[in-house]
């Protein structure tokens, strides 16, 4: 079936896809660490203003597009700016996707490994403690492939069957347990003993603790946990009915959003605090610190392996969205089949992937730029394309779309309140683009 005969069924479908696209790695594991490095409480505060301030906005903007032009990234920007250099935009997001997904899915064949070999009495009958099972996951070339292998197969088959029938259908499972297992390791962690010193670290502003550093951080962390930049978010609005306010669909997406860090948060630091553990513990505290309090506890393997199948569900809906953007870009035409051209990009990404995954054994000591080459990818698609391709969509949305589409596209489904887009409108056209410019130059000079 060729993606532009196929929509999501319902709001509630749209958004809960839309969550599950922005939920993943950042939200559950790079925020909760940074704001561990990053003092606790005031972090959080900042991170929620400028996602309130920037994301959301970035977040309307690509939904805007996508819709207003009922087609995925490359041709939305060929139909609302025919014949000219916007058509880049979405190559770039498709290419940013692209090679995003080679070593997201490198991250994800990790998690899924990992949380096999979690099942409750797996470690015990391997012998091997958390840190020496995620050195050796990471440092095996066959468990390697096997992980990259697995998680990219899942996406394939997910995507194969469309819109509605793949993505959709995936999500409105995942999603909902994802909030489950969330709420049930928060209350186990609430009730560990000295749990209430996590909590007042976590949501008590302590600004004497918030460097320059954190708060560029807490800027990018903002538009970058929204999925916005890549255009991603243009393709999954494509296939979004008239009958739904993108505003509305918007807030609920940033809300979730928030709403899983706010679970992530509690989740981890009551645990560690309990234990008598530093919350600065950096990347490795979900996969080594956070095994190793859970072992201590009651019960402490399964709920391990709940936290780890939610970090895998978030994972898997976050790259849905990704796999997403390159197969719409193939099937826009109608002349290629979506299981075709799913199971060929799929391959594709997975050849793509294997440097990266060799980044932590054989290719470990090759280097270019003083990077491996999972890490000079990561470099290359957070510090340099991901940015850019936020500025080139603030630009468009304000400089180059149709006004009179995009206020229609806004005020869809909904009285449009005058002020609330005159306010998108201002925070578009000047705070959002500034900030984007700060952070890039941050990164780059970094």
């Amino acid at each position: 079936m060729d993606g532009r005969n196929d929509q999501w069924s319902s709001r509630i479908g749209f958004i809960l896809s839309s969550a599950g696209a922005a939920i993943g790695l950042g939200a559950i594991w790079k925020f909760p660490y940074v704001t561990g490095m990053s003092g606790g409480g005031a972090f959080f505060l900042i991170f929620i203003a400028f996602t309130l301030l920037i994301g959301l906005p970035m977040l309307i903007s690509e939904f805007i597009i996508g819709r207003g032009a009922g087609k995925e990234a490359i041709s939305a920007y060929q139909k609302l700016a025919p014949n000219t250099l916007w058509v880049w935009v979405g190559r770039l997001g498709v290419l940013g996707c692209f090679l995003l997904l080679s070593f997201y899915s490198v991250v994800g064949g990790w998690v899924l490994i990992y949380t096999g070999l979690s099942i409750p009495g797996m470690i015990i009958q391997n012998g091997a403690s958390y840190p020496d099972l995620f050195g050796a996951i990471t440092s095996s070339p066959s468990i390697t492939f096997l992980g990259l292998f697995l998680f990219l197969l899942i996406n394939i088959i997910v995507l194969s069957f469309g819109i509605q029938n793949g993505i959709e259908r995936a999500n409105k499972y995942l999603m909902p347990l994802l909030f489950l297992f969330f709420i049930i390791l928060v209350v186990r962690s609430l009730t560990l003993d000295g749990a209430m010193e996590g909590v007042r670290f976590f949501l008590t502003p302590s600004f004497e603790n918030i460097t320059s550093e954190a708060i560029l951080y807490a800027l990018g962390q903002s538009f970058f946990a929204l999925a916005v930049g890549f255009s991603c978010m243009v393709t999954y609005s494509s296939y979004l009915k008239k009958d739904v306010s993108i505003p509305k669909s918007a807030g609920w997406v940033v809300f979730m959003n928030i709403f899983v860090s706010l679970l992530a948060g509690l989740a981890i630091f009551p645990a560690v605090f309990s234990f008598g553990l530093e919350p600065a513990e950096g990347p490795g505290l979900l996969f080594i610190v956070l095994p190793t309090v859970f072992s201590q506890m009651p019960f402490g393997e399964l709920f391990l392996s709940l936290f780890l199948l939610l970090f895998l569900f978030a994972t898997l809906t976050s790259a849905f969205s990704l796999l997403e953007i390159i197969v719409s870009a193939f099937t826009a035409d109608g002349k290629r089949s979506r299981p075709k051209v799913t199971w060929t990009s799929g391959l594709v990404v997975f050849i793509a992937g294997i440097p990266a995954a060799l980044s932590f054994s054989t290719l470990a000591n090759f280097q270019l730029f003083d990077k491996t080459v999972f890490d000079l990818t990561d470099y290359l698609v957070s510090n340099l394309l991901l940015p850019i391709g936020s500025i080139l969509i603030a630009l468009f949305i304000v400089h180059k779309m149709d006004r009179e589409l995009v206020k229609q596209e806004f005020s869809l489904a909904g009285n449009l309140n005058p002020t609330f887009y005159a306010v998108w409108r201002w925070l578009m056209k000047w705070l959002v683009p500034i900030s984007i410019v700060i952070v890039f130059i941050n990164l780059i000079t970094n």
